[in-house]
């Protein structure tokens, strides 16, 4: 799905071309099939080959699977979460960076605020 996201739209040769170490031709057919068929990502005709485009905004699909990840591995808390991703041995994080979240911290501060 990035490959899709970056190349938007892909034929499986530049699918495949974009990978490293990537799998075989038909492999990467069928998972586009299976990805097609849950409704992430649509075929067209072009050129005698078909390009494959995502159905689903990036951004939706980056939040899904965010939630998925808090879900399945900090018991659903999101400040867990955070606490691993600002843990000086998980990241090294610059000024700015830390600026933007102690930021987005605020804004979620007011936002809760009636």
């Amino acid at each position: 799905m990035d490959v899709l996201y970056r190349r938007n739209p892909a034929s499986v040769a530049e699918i495949r071309g974009s990978l490293a170490d990537a799998p075989s031709y038909s492999a990467v057919r069928a998972l586009l099939r299976v990805l097609e068929q849950k409704g992430h990502v649509r075929h067209e005709a072009k050129d005698l080959r078909y390009v494959y485009v995502p159905t689903v905004p990036r951004e939706r699909v980056r939040r899904r699977a965010l939630r998925h990840m808090v879900e399945t591995f900090f018991d659903g808390s999101a400040a867990q979460a955070v606490a691993t991703l600002l843990e000086p041995s998980t990241t090294q994080l610059s000024d700015e960076e830390l600026e933007r979240i102690s930021e987005l911290i605020a804004k979620a501060k007011k936002a809760e605020t009636p």
